[in-house]
C-alpha cells in the first residue's frame, strides 16, 4: 500500500511511489514553484539573538594587560 502524502505546494493528495518522479509534489509545476520560493528567500529560518552583552564580556577577559 502506498503512501498518500499532500502537495507542499497546492495540497492535492499524491501517492508517493516511484513512478511519480515529482514527488512529494503533483507536478513539474508545484516543484518549481516551490523551487522559486526558495529562490526569492521567502522560507526563512528564524534568527536567535544572542544579549549583547555576551559579546563584551568574553573581549574584556581577553584583552592584554
Amino acid at each position: 500500500m502506498a503512501t498518500i502524502v499532500d502537495c507542499p505546494t497546492c495540497g492535492t493528495k499524491v501517492e508517493w511511489t516511484e513512478k511519480n518522479k515529482f514527488r512529494p509534489f503533483c507536478s513539474e509545476r508545484c516543484k518549481q514553484i516551490d523551487l522559486g520560493a526558495w529562490a526569492e528567500e521567502k522560507y526563512t529560518i528564524p534568527a536567535v539573538n544572542l544579549p549583547e552583552d555576551q559579546d563584551e564580556g568574553n573581549a574584556s577577559s581577553t584583552s592584554i594587560q
